[in-house]
């Protein structure tokens, strides 16, 4: 297997290790901007696999180029790449994954990938793609689903949630800023609701959640969870559905009057004589007070919660997933879920575990017995419990 990674920072450090610690693997031809960074990280791997290179994305020659030479490409690169990279993947003639969600255009490029043979596997991380993966599962082991509601959480633990926010970065604070201001669409009582980010934020829409293994937590309304039930055939029966952020409580309250006040609008103010963005003042602020210590570990978690009848017994099943830093190679629990799964992703398309071509959809199209017996195998496990479900 010849594998291109595009972008090695924090998920790409942990897929390129795993690349690297696959038997599977022959060759990795690992691209950043930043040649210094990466070639000081391949040395600590010490593996003869890879092959270190300094790339500007918009070199498309030269993309063309080295997606020429591997088999498959891991795109782990700012939002405002992705299309770019995956159209001229396939142009290419290489397999796609990334872990982000599928752009409106994949759907045309899908056809495009099917019909040369090539799979085009985006939302292939912790969340989306752990969640996704472990959602289709348990829907199968239901006869009609009722609701449906996915948690994800990526947070210090407590000893380490040491700051006035008790959050620390384990993703791109940018995309972790940009995430709040997303609206966020939910399904309650059979009713479709909208929120903007600062009614996400609001009491009436939090609930509170005490998961196993971590604690007592806030949950709030994050994404588009509507669009799934038409995804895995379930919107005929599903009254109620959500996707949420798991916070240590009084995560919310800080981040409704930051939405409230301006401090994310994207829009730049006239200070003094300068042009500045709020939330890029935010980003620069607070990003250097929130990195973890080489001693802190993360806690990165995913817990599906599926309701609805099985053998005409109201049921609910329940899988969970939650992984600590690793101290010992220093990857976070978020890198080590999305860059490993990433990893995962590619070698199973390689492998023949994914057979599909075109563009997939994780929780229909990906075995979740594979993944997590690939996940297991990187100490990431899952577990799984099934109750009565009393209203």
């Amino acid at each position: 297997m010849k594998i291109l990674l595009l972008g090695v920072g924090l998920q790409g450090k942990a897929a390129l290790h795993d690349l690297a610690n696959s038997v599977q693997v022959s060759h990795i031809i690992a691209a950043d901007a930043n040649i210094a960074a990466l070639r000081s990280y391949a040395s600590q791997l010490n593996s003869p696999k890879i092959t270190p290179v300094q790339l500007d994305v918009r070199d498309h020659a030269r993309v063309r180029e080295l997606m020429r030479a591997g088999d498959v490409v891991i795109a782990l690169l700012p939002q405002t790449f992705r299309l770019e990279m995956a159209r001229l993947a396939i142009d290419s003639g290489a397999h796609y994954v990334e872990t982000s969600y599928a752009l409106p255009e994949y759907a045309e490029l899908g056809c495009s990938a099917a019909a040369r043979g090539l799979t085009l596997l985006p939302e292939f991380g912790l969340d989306p793609g752990i969640d996704l993966v472990l959602v289709g599962r348990a829907i199968g082991e239901l006869d009609e689903v009722h609701e449906l509601h996915a948690y994800g959480t990526g947070v210090p633990e407590p000893q380490a949630a040491n700051n006035p926010l008790k959050y620390k970065i384990s993703w791109t604070f940018a995309g972790v800023l940009g995430a709040y201001q997303r609206p966020a669409r939910m399904l309650k009582d059979g009713q479709v609701i909208s929120l903007t980010p600062g009614q996400m934020f609001s009491k009436e829409f939090l609930h509170h959640v005490d998961v196993e293994d971590i604690g007592h937590m806030e949950a709030y309304y994050n994404g588009d969870a509507v669009k799934y039930l038409d995804v895995f055939g379930i919107q005929e029966t599903t009254r109620s559905t959500g996707r949420y952020s798991l916070r240590w409580p009084g995560h919310s309250a800080y981040w409704k009057k930051m939405v409230e006040l301006g401090f994310l609008s994207e829009e730049p103010l006239q200070v003094g004589d300068v042009q500045v963005s709020p939330r890029q003042f935010v980003h620069d602020l607070l990003a250097p007070q929130l990195q973890y210590a080489a001693d802190e570990r993360d806690i990165a978690a995913i817990r599906i919660d599926v309701r609805g009848l099985k053998n005409g017994q109201r049921k609910r099943i329940i899988y969970q997933m939650v992984d600590r830093r690793d101290l010992e190679t220093g990857l976070l629990a978020m890198q080590r879920t999305v860059g490993y799964t990433a990893s995962i992703g590619a070698q199973m398309i390689l492998s023949g575990a994914i057979q599909k071509r075109g563009l997939l959809a994780p929780g229909k199209d990906v075995s979740s017995d594979a993944l997590i017996a690939e996940l297991q195998k990187r100490n990431i496990n899952i577990t799984r419990s099934e109750l009565d479900w009393l209203i």
